[in-house]
């Protein structure tokens, strides 16, 4: 790997960890980012996928206490303790099932018609005006909350989060968007709807990542060991970062920032594809 490829991998490191966590679709990003640097083989595109379990060891690493407090819970010798563990464990696991299921059957269909300029911009803004209404509705109905903590959601809780975190399989979505604003309409309060996108990002992110690298197994080497884990690296540093400035900014802040931001960069996506300064098949 030589300076340059350092250089780009390092940008698209931090590109993935400073959105993937963000509702502002880490894909997005990445396509521009990728095409404006030349980054646009096949290999380039299983990069941007393996990248994403450094995020999610980031995640991993924050919750590192509640995980392990959720794994030795499952053999709990205390009743009340082994069903909170295995209530969570089942939730996240329900959560995960939809964007599975569905990522397995359409994954080809999605890459073949979606991943162009137009239905990209089109999911960042429309993604931008369900913020604003979910906002502003949440703001009118207060009441509304039902759940602060992640440990009182039901299975069907989960699913409905699932069932939301799967439109993110459309480009330009966003994952974390779909799964916290979902979460919000369904009844989470805002904290607990974020946490609990965090942990559901856990096996749809892996998955992916094993999936993808699975399925293009033939195109790597081992020389491409030090590419990947520069990359994980940076993504990792970078997304626990943006996971514990999150946690703070919901405490007392809206994603109504992050909405403006979508329709902006919905039209930079139109812009510079019709200006031919982004390739969007790679």
């Amino acid at each position: 790997m030589d300076a340059h490829s350092a250089i780009v991998v390092v940008i698209l490191g931090l590109v993935e960890g400073l959105t993937e966590f963000l509702p502002i679709s880490s894909t997005g990003h990445l396509i521009l980012a990728a095409s404006l640097l030349g980054w646009v083989s096949d290999k380039a595109k299983v990069f941007e996928i393996a990248i994403q379990s450094g995020a999610i060891l980031a995640v991993m690493w924050h919750y590192r206490m509640r995980i392990g407090e959720v794994l030795t819970g499952l053999t709990a010798a205390e009743p009340a303790r082994r069903s909170t563990a295995w209530r969570f464990a089942i939730n996240v696991i329900i959560g995960f099932i939809p964007a599975a299921i569905l990522g397995l059957l359409f994954a080809s269909a999605i890459k073949r018609w979606l991943f162009a300029p137009a239905p990209v911009a089109l999911a960042f803004i429309v993604g931008a005006l369900v913020i604003f209404w979910a906002e502003a509705w949440q703001k009118r109905s207060a009441q509304h909350v039902r759940i602060h903590h992640v440990d009182d959601m039901r299975a069907s809780d989960a699913l409905k989060v699932g069932i939301a975190q799967a439109f993110a399989l459309i480009p330009g979505t966003s994952r974390s968007g779909a799964s916290i604003i979902g979460g919000m309409l369904f009844g989470l309060s805002r904290a607990a709807a974020t946490e609990f996108s965090f942990f559901l990002a856990i096996p749809t992110l892996l998955a992916a990542t094993v999936y993808e690298l699975y399925k293009n197994r033939a195109l790597l080497s081992l020389s491409d060991v030090p590419t990947f884990g520069l990359g994980m690296a940076v993504a990792f540093v970078s997304a626990l970062m943006v996971v514990r400035w999150l946690l703070r900014y919901v405490g007392g802040h809206s994603f109504v920032p992050f909405a403006w931001y979508r329709v902006v960069f919905g039209a930079l996506v139109l812009v510079t594809a019709w200006g031919g300064w982004v390739n969007w098949s790679g």
